[in-house]
């Protein structure tokens, strides 16, 4: 059989393999629907949240969607033991946090059963005071269980000022607990954060790409050792596998013959590191919704060789993928362009076909008004230092000619 043969063969496999592992993938799936209506509790299981005595559900609705139109999906979330709901002041310009002050208003009786996440775009205590108070009101809670700085870039954002104001919200019962979420420079966040001794939560970006990093690795521990409740984000390293090459088809096939998808099989990578408390995902359907759920329900572990595998194919597709290490590329740059959060923006649509939350994207970095200033940077150095080879003039470009031709929804 010649390779264009073979390869079809295996993409015929795969398709049939699809089929066959259907009615495994979605049995976690109709048990959990079933335990909805009998009240039985197999439902997503919890885990500790650090050392801060609460529990939480392993999953967690990531709400960077309009909620104020999805009202359904929370009632299911419920329904299914997803108990940990995540959003922050300026997701879909305030529509997020709308949506579930609207379901609470309707059900107060669910506010006790949510373990409830919001985050500050502000930094000084003034700022922060008045977007809490908005988020409380617009949320119709009097309380916010895990209070977070958004997008944390250096651990020095979190400074005396910023303790002394937590200090000072948790004993008005405002928050309950204080922290902060990142997306850049992970592990020098991460690490900063547990010789802080006073940061009770982080959400920060964690998968199958970047838990193998020994930086990666020593800042979780560090964390883990402190106690602070750790949350994954961004799990799906750069959006689904496909089938271009012999690597992916046998990744692919191999999940799906033991009864899931890749996506679900990055998530159980995940959820296998027990120092991790819940994965945040955005499931603004219930397709999406029911998928994490069965995945979160299933006992089935990952094999060596399905770790090996999955290993295997985040060192085979790093071009694809910006890790986050901020401080080389942007260095590199000149220090004013912010490289990671424009490649983190851009994968939105590039990776996964998200082209409403590209655009909200680089709406927030101010593409239009920087485009310019960006485009003189030193871009080329800043490739050439970059680990994963990221084709970055190129991408920029691509998304600032993405951005002028579309209407910014939220503009």
């Amino acid at each position: 059989m010649d390779e264009k043969k073979d390869l079809l063969s295996r993409r015929s496999l795969l398709q049939g393999a699809g089929m066959a592992g259907l009615g495994s993938l979605l049995s976690p799936f109709r048990k959990a629907a079933a335990a909805s209506e009998t009240g039985n509790p197999d439902r997503v299981p919890t885990r500790p949240f650090g050392k801060t005595g609460f529990d939480v559900s392993i999953l967690a609705l990531g709400g960077m969607f309009d909620i104020v139109s999805n009202q359904l999906v929370l009632r299911q979330a419920l329904r299914w033991g997803v108990t940990y709901w995540d959003t922050a002041d300026c997701y879909g310009g305030g529509r997020s946090e709308e949506g579930i002050g609207k379901f609470f208003s309707r059900a107060p009786e669910t506010r006790k059963q949510v373990f409830l996440v919001t985050k500050s775009d502000a930094r000084d205590p003034s700022g922060m005071t008045r977007l809490l108070e908005r988020s409380i009101q617009r949320l119709q809670t009097d309380t916010i269980d895990l209070y977070c700085l958004h997008a944390v870039n250096d651990i020095g954002e979190l400074n005396e000022d910023v303790r002394r104001w937590a200090d000072h919200e948790k004993n008005k019962g405002r928050i309950r607990l204080f922290g902060f979420s990142t997306h850049r420079n992970m592990e020098e966040c991460l690490l900063g954060a547990a010789k802080l001794g006073w940061v009770d939560g982080i959400m920060f970006s964690y998968n199958f790409r970047l838990m193998h990093r020994d930086a990666m690795k020593r800042a979780v521990d560090a964390c883990a050792e402190k106690g602070i409740g750790l949350t994954a984000m961004k799990t799906q390293g750069g959006g689904p596998i496909h089938v271009d090459s012999d690597l992916e088809l046998e990744l692919a096939g191999r999940f799906l013959k033991n009864g899931f998808t890749d996506k679900q099989a990055k998530l159980k990578a995940v959820w296998e590191d027990p120092r991790i408390a819940s994965v945040c995902s955005q499931m603004p359907n219930l397709t999406i919704l029911a998928a994490n759920v069965a995945a979160a329900l299933d006992r089935t572990r990952l094999s060596d060789s399905d770790r090996i595998l999955l290993q295997r194919y985040a060192e085979e597709t790093a071009g694809g993928y910006c890790a986050g290490c901020a401080r080389i590329c942007e260095t590199a740059a000149g220090g004013d362009v912010p490289i990671a959060d424009l490649m983190r923006s851009l994968m939105y649509g590039r990776c996964y076909g998200d082209a409403e939350l590209q655009r909200f994207a680089l709406r927030h970095h101010h593409v239009a008004a920087k485009k310019h200033e960006w485009l003189r940077a030193d871009l080329e150095r800043a490739e050439a230092v970059c680990p994963s080879r990221l084709p970055i003039r190129k991408l920029l470009a691509s998304g600032i000619a993405f951005h002028a031709s579309h209407i910014d929804p939220f503009g």
